[in-house]
């Protein structure tokens, strides 16, 4: 299933694009709301890949995430993989309210945010929050980030604007993700001091040696940035297709396994059918457990059909 670009909004009934209420229908074609999040991309491509089979077409909108949001309340996207929470529970809670989208699983295990240090600064005694500026000078006072505006970049500022762990005289150097991470790769590299924000699932967890800081005052979430990453989809379009509910209800990986996807795809720059065609080869039996339930759209189990389809072994 190729990763194709198509705008938002284009092609849409009259009566849509005028504002009109048009009824619910099951649908064959998906169409899936993509920000160029590299895990979010392979486990579309995978969804897209196993659903082939079974009659579904999947249309891929490489979007922004604020558009994905709002196409998810009017109905141009059905579907999204990376409804990351805490960070865009200002998105969702309005859209929930409304009844507009609808939560269906959290597709990744293990997903969290929070600091993060080089494995032989935790073995020194950072291995909190509260030993950072015990250690200021080690790290000469600087907190790296991935870009002003971010729920890290805002939790960050507000923990130095309230002093929170002694932070008040620290300073958050906002970059961009590449930036973070090559001061991250420097500094590992030369065995310096460097605390940065980290998460999972990502490459960094495969490539760095890292630690995550424990914090009891849970300032990134409860249970020390312990994030869900939900599957979202608009409501009406659940409603019309239990089938896909279902599919959807099972479609969950692990932090380890995004984290490969992440890095293959992300970092690795292997291609994106590729990547998603040998993760479905090696996880046979996790991907007959997402097809538990599922039928084809002529009603016909689904597993017989994609082991088939796919060439898959037992």
């Amino acid at each position: 299933m190729s990763h194709s670009l198509r705008p938002l909004f284009v092609g849409l009934p009259l009566a849509a694009s005028l504002g009109l209420a048009l009824p619910a229908q099951a649908a064959d074609t998906i169409h899936f709301g993509v920000p160029s999040w590299p895990g979010i991309t392979v486990k579309t491509e995978i969804a897209s890949q196993l659903l082939a089979p079974l009659g579904y077409q999947s249309q891929t909108d490489d979007i922004g995430l604020q558009v994905i949001y709002q196409g998810m309340e009017s109905g141009d996207v059905d579907v999204f993989l990376g409804g990351w929470l805490p960070a865009q529970e200002p998105m969702l809670t309005p859209m929930e309210d409304k009844g507009s989208v609808t939560r269906i699983a959290n597709n990744v295990d293990g997903a969290q945010m929070t600091l993060a240090v080089p494995e032989y600064v935790y073995e020194q005694g950072v291995t909190s929050f509260e030993d950072l500026d015990e250690h200021r000078d080690m790290f000469d006072g600087k907190i790296h980030g991935f870009g002003a505006g971010s729920a890290a970049s805002e939790i960050l500022n507000k923990a130095i604007d309230n002093d929170t762990w002694g932070l008040g005289d620290w300073q958050l150097v906002d970059t961009s993700t590449v930036g973070m991470l090559s001061a991250a790769r420097d500094s590992i590299s030369r065995e310096e001091p460097i605390v940065w924000v980290g998460w999972t699932p990502h490459w960094m967890n495969l490539e760095l040696p890292m630690r995550y800081l424990d914090d009891s005052k849970n300032l990134f979430g409860e249970g020390n940035g312990a994030s869900q990453v939900l599957t979202l989809m608009n409501s009406d379009f659940a409603d019309a297709n239990a089938n896909l509910t279902a599919f959807f209800e099972n479609f969950t990986f692990t932090a380890e396994q995004q984290s490969w996807m992440i890095k293959a795809f992300g970092l690795d720059e292997k291609e994106l059918g590729s990547v998603a065609t040998t993760w479905i080869e090696d996880h046979p039996d996790r991907v007959e457990e997402m097809l538990d339930g599922v039928t084809t759209t002529d009603g016909d189990a689904a597993w017989p059909v994609v082991k088939e389809a796919l060439s898959l072994k037992d």
